[in-house]
C-alpha cells in the first residue's frame, strides 16, 4: 500500500484533442502528499483503460508537455496505446513548465517513486489492464528504481536513462557549470542532514541546471550525494519485468548508455534498442522509432 496520502481531487476534464482526432486527452488532478500533480491521459478510440496503459515519466526539471513526452502520447495513439505521462511536483502544486529557477529546490531526486507509485495506483484503482512504466533520461532512473522498490508493473521502458556519475566527474561538471567547487556546498548540507536539520535552506552557487538560488540540505544531498541507485545500471538487474532499454547513438547527454546497459542485455528480460542518428531527446521522426518499439514491446 502506498505510505503516501493519495485521492482523486477533481473530475476528469475532458479537453480539446491535442492528439490525432482518433483519440481524446483527459487532464487528471491528483493529490499525492498534499501536492497537486498533473497528468494527461490519451486513450485512442476504441481502447480503454483495461487494455493496458504506459505510464511516462520526463526528465530532469521538466514536465508532460515537454516536446518528446508529447510525441510519444500522439505517436503511440496512433498505434492505438493508451498513455498517461505526469508532470512530477518537485514541491509544487500543479506543477507547469519547466522548473522555476527562482524558486527555492525542496524536492528529491527520490520523491519521483511515489508519484510514479501514486498514478500507477490510481490507474488501477480506475480499471486499468496491464501497466508499463516508461521512462526518459533521470525520469528513467526514477522509474527504474520505482520498480525495485514498489513493483506493480508488467513491463518498464527506459529511454537514455541516466547512467550516474562518479564524485569526481560530479565535482567537474559543477565547477565547469557554475565556476564554483562542489565540495563545501556538500559537506555543509551533508553536515546539516546529519545534524536533522535538511530542511534548512543552503545559498547555492547553482542546482542542477539552474544558477544561484537556494536549496535545501535535503535537496542537495538527494542530487549531488553518493548514492549507487541514481546510475541505472545498478538496478537493472533487480526489475522482475521484462525491460527495454532505448537509446540514441548521438547523445551526447547520456553517451555511455549502450556501454553500462549493453552487458546486461539478455535479448528477452533485458532488451537493448539504439535508434541510429537519435540525440537524447529523440526529436521529429527519431520519437516515431521509438514509439514502434514501445508499442511493438508492449503488446508483445
Amino acid at each position: 500500500m502506498l505510505r503516501h496520502s493519495l485521492r482523486m481531487v477533481a473530475t476528469c476534464l475532458l479537453l480539446l484533442c491535442i492528439v490525432p482526432a482518433s483519440a481524446a486527452t483527459k487532464l487528471i488532478e491528483l493529490e499525492i502528499s498534499s501536492r497537486i500533480a498533473l497528468g494527461d491521459l490519451v486513450i485512442p478510440d476504441g481502447a480503454s483503460l483495461a487494455n493496458g496503459v504506459v505510464v511516462l515519466t520526463h526528465g530532469t526539471l521538466a514536465h508532460k508537455d515537454m516536446e518528446l513526452i508529447e510525441a510519444l502520447q500522439n505517436a503511440l495513439a496512433e498505434r492505438g496505446v493508451v498513455t498517461l505521462a505526469h508532470t512530477l511536483t518537485l514541491g509544487q502544486d500543479k506543477r507547469e513548465g519547466m522548473y522555476d529557477c527562482a524558486q527555492p529546490h525542496v524536492h528529491a531526486h527520490e520523491d519521483a517513486v511515489a508519484e510514479i507509485s501514486a498514478w500507477i495506483s490510481w490507474l488501477k484503482q480506475n480499471g486499468a489492464g496491464k501497466v508499463t512504466a516508461l521512462g526518459h533520461s533521470r525520469g528513467g532512473n526514477q522509474v527504474a528504481w520505482f520498480v525495485v522498490e514498489k513493483g506493480g508493473v508488467d513491463k518498464v521502458v527506459l529511454m537514455a536513462p541516466a547512467t550516474g556519475t562518479s564524485p569526481q566527474r560530479a565535482a567537474e561538471t559543477y565547477k565547469g557549470r557554475f565556476t564554483a567547487d562542489l565540495k563545501p556546498v556538500l559537506d555543509k548540507a551533508v553536515a546539516l542532514v546529519t545534524a536533522g536539520k535538511g530542511g534548512v535552506l543552503v545559498d547555492v552557487p547553482g542546482f542542477i541546471y539552474c544558477q544561484g538560488g537556494k536549496a535545501s540540505a535535503n535537496s542537495i544531498v538527494s542530487y549531488y550525494g553518493d548514492e549507487p541507485r541514481r546510475a541505472t545500471q545498478s538496478l537493472v538487474p533487480q526489475i522482475k519485468s521484462p525491460v527495454l532499454v532505448i537509446a540514441g547513438s548521438k547523445d551526447t547527454v547520456v553517451p555511455n548508455v549502450a556501454e553500462k546497459i549493453g552487458p546486461l542485455a539478455d535479448g528477452e528480460e533485458v532488451r537493448l534498442e539504439i535508434i541510429e542518428d537519435a540525440g537524447h531527446m529523440f526529436l521529429d521522426f527519431h520519437a516515431e522509432d521509438a514509439a514502434d518499439l514501445i508499442a511493438q514491446f508492449v503488446k508483445n
